[in-house]
């Protein structure tokens, strides 16, 4: 079996659409001083420009969303609703803001680590969590691969944070709405994995 190769930089500097679809099946991993952590991408939504209003360029350029301008394969984490980090792929060529916001993930590696971190703070033990619970949604995701700001900015194509190409089999996709927002509700931009117990939300088509 070859080395698992993180996604090279040309992967991320195409059109968003196609890199939401494609990083589904694609493993997002996190090496830590507690441990390495990865899991399967299963679910993504993409956030495209100044024109999208639920994209955090919407405003234009802020010192927060700056990753967002910058070169693409690069993490832009942020703190949503003062609670949970968010972890997203900037894509797009350097000055066209865009992201895919990483939704869910089936763990692969590292799932006790995860158990710990996702007990953490929380009424529920580690045992508690079936496994598909461990990294449903993108704030659960990040408790659990152990992702914070300090990770924002960091190099997709290198860093102890990246996404690898472990050469598992195509899923089947379907996409829908995102959701979780209040405005660009109509764009069909949400994209997951068919059957995966792992998606958030409800399966909205549609």
């Amino acid at each position: 079996m070859g080395r698992n190769r993180p996604l090279s930089r040309g992967f991320y500097d195409r059109d968003t659409l196609a890199v939401a679809a494609d990083l589904i099946g694609k493993v997002l991993v996190h090496r830590t001083k507690a441990g390495v952590v990865a899991g399967a991408i299963v679910e993504t939504e993409a956030y495209i420009g100044e024109s999208d209003p639920a994209c955090h360029a919407a405003p234009g350029p802020t010192k927060r969303n700056a990753p967002l301008y910058g070169p693409p394969g690069v993490a832009y984490v942020y703190l949503n609703y003062g609670m949970h980090y968010l972890v997203n792929a900037v894509t797009e060529p350097e000055g066209s803001p865009a992201a895919v916001l990483i939704r869910a993930l089936e763990p692969l590696e590292g799932e006790k680590l995860m158990r710990r971190r996702r007990a953490r703070g929380s009424s529920r033990s580690a045992d508690s969590f079936a496994t598909h619970e461990l990294c449903r949604g993108p704030g659960n995701l990040t408790r659990a691969l152990g992702i914070s700001l300090d990770d924002n900015k960091g190099d997709l194509t290198e860093g102890p944070l990246r996404i690898e190409d472990r050469q598992r089999p195509r899923r089947e996709v379907a996409w829908s709405r995102r959701i979780g927002i209040n405005v660009g509700v109509e764009a069909e931009w949400r994209v997951f994995a068919v059957g995966s117990p792992a998606v958030s939300g409800r399966i909205r088509i549609g």
